[in-house]
């Protein structure tokens, strides 16, 4: 029995789990939204949780324990310089895991981990690409119909 055993195994041996989760917990700071499976997500939000709780204090002791932890020296700059101040007045609860059902191929149950205020940015950069991928197709669209009269005059 596996009474007050904590964490997750994942079926993997200590060195390979580690290595997961350390890879993802920088996947979700870089891009701010990853999907993989849900005991997957569950493990890793403990550790996204403890590096933005790092960013907050945002001190050269948190920077390298931070850079101790993830794989690459951008999502260290982006946790602190972008991710932190965002999060500075949330007390906890910074990411926010939703499922999405079963995956094609094998079934597994699929979860995306996010953190918590990253869709409103997502949501308003893509609106604005798409607006203005809008706004060019009419300009394109005008310029070919005036091409076009000048063509048969």
């Amino acid at each position: 029995m596996r009474h007050k055993v904590a964490g997750f195994k994942l079926k993997r041996p200590v060195d390979s789990r580690n290595a997961l989760l350390r890879n993802l917990t920088t996947s979700v700071i870089l891009q701010e939204r990853v999907i993989t499976t849900t005991p997957k997500a569950k493990a890793v939000r403990p550790l996204v949780e403890k590096m933005v709780t790092l960013a907050k204090k945002d001190t050269l002791h948190t920077r390298r324990q931070a850079a101790a932890f993830l794989k690459t020296p951008a999502s260290v700059k982006k946790l602190f310089e972008t991710i932190g101040p965002k999060l500075g007045q949330r007390n906890g609860g910074y990411t926010r895991v939703t499922r999405l059902g079963p995956r094609k191929g094998d079934g597994a149950e699929l979860a995306m981990i996010e953190i918590v205020g990253s869709e409103l940015v997502k949501r308003a950069a893509e609106r604005a690409k798409r607006k203005e991928e809008r706004l060019k197709a009419q300009r394109e669209g005008r310029e070919l119909e005036e091409g076009e009269g000048k063509e048969e005059k």
